[in-house]
């Protein structure tokens, strides 16, 4: 198999132990491989061509590090649910090697830059009812083994910020005081969360991790963290982006289509909108925050620098909200520490 823009033989133990199984899984079939794309994980994706020019990607997602167990768990739920999630064609789950449905050469986030404002409106839609169809997965055909949204892991990911981002990417000490700040937040955006109404959440739905597909718009990849979890979750990670901002009226525009969709799919949304739109904010915010932690903590522990590029995009969804909500007035104060400035005006005392 020829290898293009990859590694040679034996530089690679990983890629060559990929391309001796899909040499063994299906001989002679495919005749190049070649990289298309990573993660911020220890996952790799491989695009595979065959003979008749059909091609294929192949994920190397390395035990122990990684486990395509939840994957598959996960792809099967949202097939299952309508979504078009990519087929599986060979497995070897303790290899850690998957050989999936090519969904195709264009991420939405990729789309985005040659469409025009109705052409991305148009996918935007499509993004919107396939949400609205991955909540409508009965949670009771999840199982009770099937991870929650849990306090800890609210937790968890709020922690981030302070030790990621905060000590070891801004070399800030934080006060008692601070502390004390951060920590309110924390238990106010914990406690919020948990009384959500609870649904399918995806955990990563953003343009990034969706395909523009010619049939079954839109593809939808890395779902591998789903959980059970707060329900406007998911709107809040499409809307508020790592890697591409839209204006105010756009976002809310589109909150309220997903709202209205919401609702007539009988999904647990407030019948009021200015409610379901705090919502969407304040876990927008627990969002922001652990992103900001992990893009850090991507660059100083595992060498992936370029996702740190986006933080300052955070850093601007974060002091929305906190000028918005007087509840988080005391963090917008403290991020404008952190980075720097001069308290900002909005703020409210």
């Amino acid at each position: 198999m020829q290898r293009t823009d990859c590694a040679p033989p034996g530089a690679d133990p990983r890629l060559d132990a990929l391309t001796d199984w899909l040499e063994r899984e299906t001989p002679g079939r495919w005749i190049e491989i070649a990289p298309a794309s990573a993660d911020a994980s220890f996952r790799r994706y491989f695009r595979v061509r065959a003979i008749d020019g059909r091609t294929a990607v192949a994920m190397d997602a390395p035990p122990p590090n990684e486990d395509v167990r939840p994957f598959l768990r996960v792809n099967e739920i949202l097939a299952g649910a309508g979504l078009h999630a990519p087929s599986v064609e060979a497995k070897a789950v303790e290899a850690g090697f998957l050989l999936l449905e090519d969904l195709g050469r264009e991420t939405y986030l990729q789309a985005f830059k040659r469409l025009d404002a109705l052409a991305i409106d148009g996918l935007m839609r499509d993004a919107i009812a396939a949400l609205v169809r991955l909540q409508q997965v009965p949670l009771a055909s999840l199982g009770d083994a099937f991870p929650r949204y849990d306090t800890a892991l609210l937790e968890r990911e709020l922690d981030l910020f302070p030790e990621w981002y905060v000590a070891r990417h801004r070399g800030y000490r934080l006060t008692d005081d601070e502390r004390n700040t951060l920590a309110r937040t924390e238990a106010l955006l914990v406690a919020f969360a948990s009384a959500q109404p609870q649904v399918l959440v995806h955990r990563d739905y953003m343009p990034r991790n969706l395909m523009l597909c010619e049939v079954g718009n839109p593809g939808v990849l890395d779902h591998q963290d789903a959980v059970v979890g707060p329900i406007s979750y998911d709107i809040a990670a499409l809307l508020r982006d790592a890697f591409h901002s839209w204006d105010e009226e756009q976002v809310i525009d589109w909150t309220v289509r997903y709202w209205e969709a919401a609702r007539k799919a009988a999904l647990p949304v407030p019948a009021d909108f200015g409610a379901f739109w705090r919502d969407v904010e304040w876990m927008g915010l627990q969002r922001h925050l652990k992103v900001l932690g992990i893009f850090a903590r991507i660059n100083y522990r595992d060498g992936k620098p370029h996702y740190l590029a986006d933080a300052p995009r955070f850093i601007g969804y974060v002091r929305r909200t906190a000028e918005r909500y007087e509840a988080f007035a005391p963090l917008g104060r403290l991020i404008d520490r952190i980075e720097g400035r001069e308290a900002h005006v909005g703020y409210t005392f």
